[in-house]
């Protein structure tokens, strides 16, 4: 499915927070690891991987919320929506939770991971799942795919 024409505008449930997409994602996923399940409250997580470039807060400022390690994970201070996680050790990619969009008609995953401790009954209709997270070395060829898929 063809996304639509950027900027994508977005924001928590109480609007108290904003953000704008800039650039298209780089890939999108399904996390069906216990943590994502507890964190979204659901079966799994839904996030797309945005160019860090083309990411931008415009009102508000959320604050830090579930995990408090390495990797962050924002929220609204007000509705604690879960919006984006900045991964531990990544800089060049922002994980949104697409249902902030305020259009979220094209969002399918791409991939699924943590298949291992995903619900029995929980399907994705994702075409790429892995046990865990894919393989370093295949996420140049993932992103390639997800480029050329969304670009139909």
């Amino acid at each position: 499915m063809s996304q639509p024409t950027l900027p994508w505008m977005g924001g928590c449930r109480c609007g108290q927070v904003r953000v704008k997409v800039s650039a298209p994602p780089l890939m999108t996923m399904a996390c069906h690891c216990t943590g994502c399940q507890k964190m979204s409250a659901s079966a799994y997580s839904l996030s797309a991987a945005i160019p860090s470039e083309g990411f931008e807060i415009t009102q508000g400022e959320p604050v830090i919320g579930g995990l408090h390690g390495a990797s962050r994970h924002y929220f609204c201070p007000h509705c604690m929506s879960w919006m984006f996680t900045r991964p531990e050790g990544v800089d060049f990619f922002v994980n949104l939770r697409p249902t902030m969009l305020d259009d979220t008609s094209w969002f399918t995953p791409f991939i699924e991971t943590f298949t291992s401790e995903k619900l029995p009954w929980a399907a994705t209709g994702a075409p790429h799942s892995y046990e865990t997270f894919p393989p370093y070395e295949a996420f140049d060829g993932l992103i390639q795919d997800y480029g050329a898929q969304a670009a139909t």
